[in-house]
């Protein structure tokens, strides 16, 4: 199933199922979708993305995860993040992530942000990270946003600079990864 069949399937599940046999507990890598409620355009403007992304990025400080990188759509957000202690709760991590930025953005906008749940896939150690953050920055591609990922304003990283995470794509050969 391509990740485009799996975000239309998160329209019509109200919860999505975890792993029944992972405790998503660790230093393990994650790739996240947040569907926004109804899929409604929120982060079409600065506003609400500098507003959910710093509470996004408190949660994750305060939950032991660092953002590999996060690319804002306008009624999706897709995050890749890593657990840096053997704390590092995945399912406290999104729980808080949404509980917070849902209620900062709410409060601001009178609207709710998020559907339940969310998508997450667990990268296997032989998937590489770059991988998922190529597919990731494609993303305003794809749809038609810019030609060019490094032109959209909404994607970047709390890890590593976006000039940093370009100059890491090249050099893995990304361009050989074009759907």
């Amino acid at each position: 199933m391509s990740a485009r069949q799996l975000l239309s399937l998160s329209r019509v599940l109200p919860k999505r199922p975890r792993l029944d046999s992972f405790d998503y507990l660790g230093n393990h890598r994650y790739f996240l979708t947040f569907c926004t409620l109804d899929r409604h355009r929120a982060f079409v403007t600065d506003g609400p993305v500098d507003l959910v992304r710093a509470q996004i990025r408190t949660a994750s400080c305060e939950s032991d995860f660092v953002i590999t990188a996060y690319v804002f759509m306008p009624d999706h957000l897709h995050l890749l993040v890593k657990g840096i202690s053997d704390s590092a709760d995945l399912r406290g991590f999104a729980s808080l992530a949404k509980q917070r930025s849902g209620f900062t953005y709410s409060r601001e906008s009178g609207r709710r942000l998020w559907q339940p749940s969310y998508y997450d896939h667990v990268l296997r150690p032989e998937e590489p990270s770059l991988f998922f953050v190529y597919y990731m920055f494609q993303n305003p591609v794809r749809e038609g946003m810019v030609k060019h990922w490094a032109d959209y304003p909404y994607l970047g990283s709390e890890a590593m600079s976006v000039d940093e995470l370009s100059a890491a794509l090249k050099e893995a050969g990304a361009d050989a990864w074009a759907e």
